[in-house]
């Protein structure tokens, strides 16, 4: 009998936590270290896959995605080793896709080529900005000029490229972002992923808001008026929204992140990394130790992971509703019943009448305005 999570598939995700330098809005787990040792952290990281192969060795895995931090980092011999080691430990998808993210400061030609060598077949390019200023800005290292020397590299070597923007910047007008996303969708091969600028407490962006210092930033109408431009735009361009801050072409979708979207299962590996995993029938959830060299000392004594629960079915429903509605084919009602989530059958005909969800085919669907304001929907429909 099939389990849940095969809705959604299995992905295999590596996170390398070093950057060159810590960009003031980011809130990820990256460290900047002067050293590192690049052979223990492959022993680690080829370790670990041993250990959740074990756990899970019979199944297909459709994706892998090195994320971070700047994996274009990696020694390029550390990346292959781990994708050799992944393809002995499971069966690869026929299209299994490879992604591995990268900085435009950290690409070169020789290393980009030994990347696809190695078995990555799909680059995500932290591009952010197409100004010098608002680069600067965002403690950026890179120039509009390496990051489009970046992009020329990549998409030389491989089929399949993102690159990822953020808007809502620092003085930054409805006029300036248009004529920015027109600029990079002239660029684009498949995939973008454009985020709007959010402020996250512990970041310095945030401790620099708290203060009154972070000036500029556009209010709320125009942040909006931004996010349905990006969607009249791509539209046009063929390359529409299939999630709130993602845009492909057909088929060009990525596939790692529809795992996380459609619920299914994920091992992670790395400081930090979270996972979701059913084994013996049951949903874990899983967390490793968020410093580096903590998670390293505590890996070398076979405990890498901080945290292991078994999530109920409520929780599971929950999950799958937050993530599920992101994405435009939105919920299967049937799944989610049958994990035993219930919704507020008032809140749901008052949403369905405001014109922010619909429902059919057994499905619920947000609709652009619904995943304007994500949140609000989704408290509203797990209301008591």
């Amino acid at each position: 009998m099939a389990e849940d999570w095969q809705n959604g598939g299995f992905g295999l995700y590596i996170h390398w936590p070093f950057c060159e330098a810590k960009c003031p809005y980011c809130d990820f787990n990256s460290h900047v270290s002067r050293s590192i040792d690049q052979s223990r952290w492959r022993e680690a990281y080829l370790s670990e896959i041993d250990r959740v192969a074990a756990l899970t060795s019979d199944r297909i895995l459709d994706s892998v995605f090195f994320g971070g931090g700047t994996p274009s980092l990696m020694d390029p011999d550390t990346v292959a080793a781990i994708i050799d080691r992944v393809q002995r430990r499971w069966r690869f998808a026929n299209d299994i896709e490879i992604t591995l993210e990268a900085n435009p400061g950290s690409v070169e030609a020789g290393k980009f080529a030994a990347f696809r060598q190695g078995g990555v077949n799909r680059i995500s390019m932290g591009v952010q900005a197409m100004n010098d200023r608002d680069l600067k800005r965002l403690g950026r290292i890179h120039t509009v000029a390496e990051a489009r020397a970046a992009f020329d590299i990549a998409r030389g070597e491989f089929d399949r490229v993102s690159f990822d923007l953020i808007y809502a910047r620092q003085d930054q007008s409805l006029a300036d972002w248009r004529t920015e996303l027109t600029e990079a969708l002239s660029m684009a091969i498949d995939h973008l992923s454009l985020y709007q600028l959010t402020i996250e407490e512990g970041t310095a962006f945030g401790d620099r808001y708290a203060r009154g210092k972070l000036r500029g930033l556009p209010p709320d109408d125009i942040a909006a008026d931004m996010y349905e431009a990006t969607q009249e735009i791509c539209d046009k361009a063929g390359m529409p929204a299939y999630e709130v801050s993602n845009h492909a072409k057909p088929g060009a979708e990525s596939r790692h992140n529809l795992i996380y979207w459609r619920y299914g299962d994920y091992a992670g590996i790395g400081p930090g990394a979270h996972g979701r995993l059913t084994l013996d029938g049951q949903k874990q959830a899983t967390e490793a130790w968020l410093n580096p060299a903590k998670w390293l000392e505590e890996r070398d004594k076979g405990q890498p992971e901080k945290l292991r629960e078994t999530l109920s079915g409520s929780d599971q429903a929950a999950e799958m509703l937050m993530m599920g509605l992101r994405i435009n084919e939105g919920v299967d009602l049937g799944r989610f019943s049958s994990l035993g989530g219930t919704l507020n059958a008032d809140s749901l005909d008052f949403l369905v009448e405001q014109g922010l969800l619909v429902v059919g085919n057994n499905r619920i669907i947000p609709t652009p305005s619904g995943r304007m304001i994500l949140n609000t929907v989704l408290q509203k429909l797990l209301e008591d």
